[in-house]
């Protein structure tokens, strides 16, 4: 059964707005919420925007729901030592269950460099990056939940296809998603081994209301837009590509109503397709 997932609005100087999503997703069938990892992300006019921090966010979430899974996408493997990477997950596993924690860890990309440099932490070469990912993905892995690496350079790949648990894909390039998900299972060693895909979306109730919002929200040409079948329509080619998870980024992502909307009507039009 494929499975349907909501990002969190990270992006924020206070939680409520996640914590009011999350409660939506928990109580309407929505899979997993999903939170960010940075220090924080550069808006259109190059300002900076606050950024919760990961595993606080999580540790609230856990708190304020009862069902839903919790996620990383992606936890980011040059900010923090493995072993303090592994506590984190540890912790909110002991809050929620480790049933109910996603632990997904990537190698970070050329936007997080401006990040990581502003709090002195060295951003590296890719071979530094992918050989911080294999520390924390083999530091993390065999606690109890697992652990999937976000990323699509090829070195990103086989290592998660060698180490990991799953592998996550972000963004529309459905032809990518399609020839990369069947290298990375190829190389799968470890059993389940699980594929997801990620990307941003602009859902509203109906394909006229939804185009509207993607207008006034400007959002990209890549951006899955429509209302519910639209979009579960636009989703099934992933599905058929391998996709196991499909989590679901709302552009308005402090909106309750997209958690509601995907819980309630666009998950199960995805799990009968």
């Amino acid at each position: 059964m494929t499975r349907v997932g909501i990002t969190l609005p990270s992006f924020r100087t206070t939680a409520e707005p996640a914590v009011a999503v999350a409660r939506a997703a928990d109580a309407s069938g929505v899979d997993a919420v999903f939170a960010y990892d940075h220090l924080f992300r550069r808006a259109a006019d190059g300002t900076r925007r606050p950024a919760l921090e990961m595993f606080a966010l999580l540790g609230a979430i856990a708190a304020e729901t009862s069902r839903v899974a919790l996620g990383s996408l992606v936890a980011r493997a040059t900010l923090r030592p493995a072993a303090t990477l592994a506590h984190g997950f540890d912790t909110v596993a002991r809050i929620t269950g480790p049933d109910r924690l996603l632990a997904t860890i990537g190698a970070g990309d050329s936007y997080s460099k401006a990040e990581n440099e502003s709090f002195g932490l060295p951003f590296g070469t890719m071979a530094d990056r992918v050989d911080a990912l294999r520390d924390a993905v083999v530091t993390t892995r065999d606690r109890g939940y697992p652990v999937w690496v976000g990323g699509d350079a090829g070195a990103v790949r086989a290592l998660a296809g060698f180490h990991a648990d799953g592998w996550n894909f972000w963004g529309a390039d459905l032809a990518r998603f399609r020839a990369h998900a069947a290298d990375v299972r190829a190389l799968a060693d470890r059993t389940p081994f699980t594929i997801s895909w990620g990307g941003l979306v602009v859902l509203a109730a109906d394909d006229d209301e939804a185009e509207a919002k993607a207008r006034r929200l400007g959002a990209a040409p890549d951006v899955i837009v429509g209302g519910p079948a639209r979009v579960a329509d636009a989703l099934a080619p992933y599905v058929d590509a391998g996709a196991e998870w499909l989590v679901i980024a709302p552009v308005d992502s402090s909106d309750p109503a997209n958690a509601v909307l995907v819980g309630e009507v666009v998950a199960p039009l995805v799990r009968r397709l």
